[in-house]
């Protein structure tokens, strides 16, 4: 597995005003918790460099509202691309690409109410890593594939439907369904979309293993 701090150093050498660092894959591959741990590395070596902090854009902030998948009866289904604010997100995220000296606020999804809170996160100008982690990140349909003109790096993490099958399921019950229904969401939602977002692993930067990272302490 390669280095994160060495990985960390490079980008800390290539970026100039603001990098922004997309992380994707399939859904239970640790996207949230490598970005964490991304931004944690970067803060310590911030301290001893001073360039600037990092904070996280996390795409689920942009899932449409359950009444709004009701409406277009989608609801069943939330997680799937059709499910997002997708023109939302890209537009939000070339904002913070364009104005880098604006503050720009954005949501963040709160699974104990599956809802998102408006404006929760607030990244500020001095902030020189943006992290955005989600699904869709490397997605090649309108308007996902608008991203690419705004990453400067996207890494995948790649993981088998094993590893991925019993931490969605548990994620499923923690979040209150019980473990019928909760296999019942990742076959009709979770693992069709990680064979989706697989097809498209090939446009990342970067390829991390989920074994790897797990091996490591990082998930």
């Amino acid at each position: 597995m390669p280095n994160l701090e060495q990985l960390l150093e490079t980008i800390r050498a290539q970026a100039k005003d603001r990098f922004i660092l997309g992380i994707t894959g399939p859904p239970g591959s640790g996207k949230s918790t490598l970005a964490a741990l991304v931004c944690k590395l970067w803060m310590e070596q911030m301290h001893n460099t001073k360039s600037g902090g990092a904070d996280i854009v996390p795409m689920d902030g942009y899932h449409y509202s359950n009444e709004e998948l009701d409406r277009i009866g989608l609801r069943q289904l939330k997680g799937i691309p059709e499910t997002f604010d997708a023109a939302g997100f890209v537009e939000k995220l070339r904002h913070i690409r364009s104005h880098p000296n604006e503050t720009h606020y954005c949501p963040r999804f709160d699974r104990s109410i599956e809802a998102s809170i408006p404006n929760d996160i607030a990244i500020t100008p001095d902030l020189k890593l943006i992290v955005v982690e989600g699904n869709y990140l490397l997605l090649d349909g309108d308007p996902w594939k608008e991203l690419a003109d705004i990453f400067d790096n996207v890494w995948y993490i790649d993981s088998d439907e094993s590893v991925l099958l019993p931490r969605l399921i548990n994620r499923h019950i923690e979040g209150g369904k019980t473990p019928e229904e909760a296999r019942t969401k990742v076959d009709s939602t979770d693992l069709p979309n990680a064979r989706l977002i697989s097809n498209n692993r090939h446009r990342a930067d970067l390829v991390l293993q989920a074994t790897d990272l797990t091996a490591t302490g990082s998930i």
